[in-house]
C-alpha cells in the first residue's frame, strides 16, 4: 500500500504517519508539507519519505500524478489558523487545492480521506449534525465547507472512488506545540500554568468545546481507511466542556491552585459552544472515542 499524507509534518498528519507505519509495517508512506506550520521534529521516528511542496501548486500535483501511484491519500494539509482573514489565500490553499488532489485520486483510482472541521457549523445550535446548521463564521470555516461541497460533488460524479471527510472538533495532544497561537487551549493553558502564571481566558471561561484527543482522531482516520464507505463524519467526543473545567483539571494534575485571569474576547466570529452529534460516525465507521477530557489531558501530560 502506498500512502500520501499532506500536511504530514503538522500536528495531526505526523501522528497519523507514525501510526500508519506501526499498523501497516509493509506500507510505504510519503509525507507532503511546505513546512509553513509543520516542523521536522514532528517527523523524528518517521521512516518514510518527505516531499516538500505547496498544496496550491497545481504543477506539483501534475508531477505527482505521473511520478507515483498512491493507493490512499490522507489530506491533512491546510491553513489551520482560524484568525487568518485573507479570504482568497484561505480558499486557494484549503478549497481549490482539493480539486487538484481529487483529479489525482481519480487518476490513481485511490481512496481519499480528508480533514474537514467543526468550523463549518459556526455558532449553530448544538449538538451539531452533518447536513444541518452549516453556517460558518470565518473564512477558515467557509473554506472547509467548500471542501465538503467539492468532495461530495466529485463523489456524485465518481461514485466508484471512496471519499471520506472527517470534521474534526477541537483536537489536542502531542505534536501541536509547533502550531504556536493555533495550538489548543489545553496546550496554551498548560504552558501558562506550568510557568506559574494565571491562565488567561475570555470572560467568563464558560465557553464550551467538544475537545477530542489526537489518539481518537488518528483512530478515526484508520477506521475511515478500513471501512468500505464514503461520506462526511463528525469526529469528536460528543461532550462539551468549558475552559474553566480545563483549568480545574490542570490545577489538579499540576498540583497548583491558579485562578483564571479573565479578559474580553476580541473576536466577533468566536464559537461559544461546540458539541458534536457523533451518531453517524459511530454507526457507519464504528467510531467510539476512548478518551474523556480528563483521560486525554492525563495522557497528554506524560508527553509534555
Amino acid at each position: 500500500m502506498r500512502i500520501l499524507i499532506t500536511g504530514g509534518a503538522g500536528f495531526i498528519g505526523s501522528n497519523l504517519a507514525k501510526e500508519l507505519e506501526k499498523v501497516y509495517p509493509k506500507a510505504k508512506v510519503w509525507v507532503l508539507d511546505d513546512f509553513s506550520s509543520g516542523h521536522f521534529k514532528n517527523l523524528i521516528g518517521f521512516k518514510g519519505e518527505v516531499i516538500t511542496g505547496d498544496l496550491s501548486d497545481q504543477s506539483l500535483w501534475e508531477y505527482l500524478k505521473k511520478k507515483i501511484k498512491f493507493d490512499v491519500v490522507f489530506h491533512q494539509g491546510a491553513i489551520t489558523d482560524t484568525t487568518v482573514m485573507d479570504q482568497a489565500r484561505m480558499m486557494r490553499v484549503n478549497a481549490d487545492s482539493l480539486r487538484y488532489i481529487l483529479d489525482c485520486v481519480l487518476h490513481w483510482q485511490a481512496k481519499l480521506i480528508y480533514a474537514s472541521s467543526a468550523g463549518v457549523y459556526g455558532n449553530s445550535p448544538s449538538p451539531m449534525k452533518e447536513g444541518e446548521g452549516e453556517v460558518p463564521e470565518n473564512p477558515y470555516g467557509f473554506s472547509k465547507l467548500m471542501m465538503d461541497r467539492i468532495a461530495m460533488n466529485f463523489l456524485a460524479e465518481n461514485p466508484h472512488i471512496q471519499v471520506v471527510g472527517l470534521r474534526y472538533f477541537n483536537v489536542y495532544g502531542p505534536g501541536e506545540s509547533f502550531k504556536g497561537k493555533s495550538a489548543s487551549m489545553i496546550y496554551q493553558l498548560y504552558r501558562q500554568m506550568k510557568e506559574g502564571k494565571r491562565p488567561r481566558l475570555f470572560k467568563w471561561g464558560e465557553q464550551r468545546r467538544d475537545f477530542v484527543y489526537i489518539k481518537d482522531v488518528v483512530k478515526a482516520n484508520l477506521l475511515a481507511l478500513e471501512k468500505n464507505i464514503s461520506g462526511i463524519f463528525n469526529i469528536a467526543t460528543g461532550q462539551a466542556r468549558s475552559f474553566n473545567e480545563i483549568v480545574s483539571i490542570l490545577n489538579q494534575a499540576l498540583g497548583t491552585n491558579l485562578e483564571p485571569d479573565y479578559f474580553d474576547c476580541p473576536y466577533d466570529f468566536y464559537q461559544n459552544y461546540t458539541q458534536a452529534d457523533i451518531s453517524k460516525a459511530a454507526q457507519l465507521l464504528g467510531y467510539e472515542p476512548k478518551f474523556s477530557l480528563e483521560d486525554g489531558i492525563r495522557d497528554y501530560l506524560k508527553y509534555l
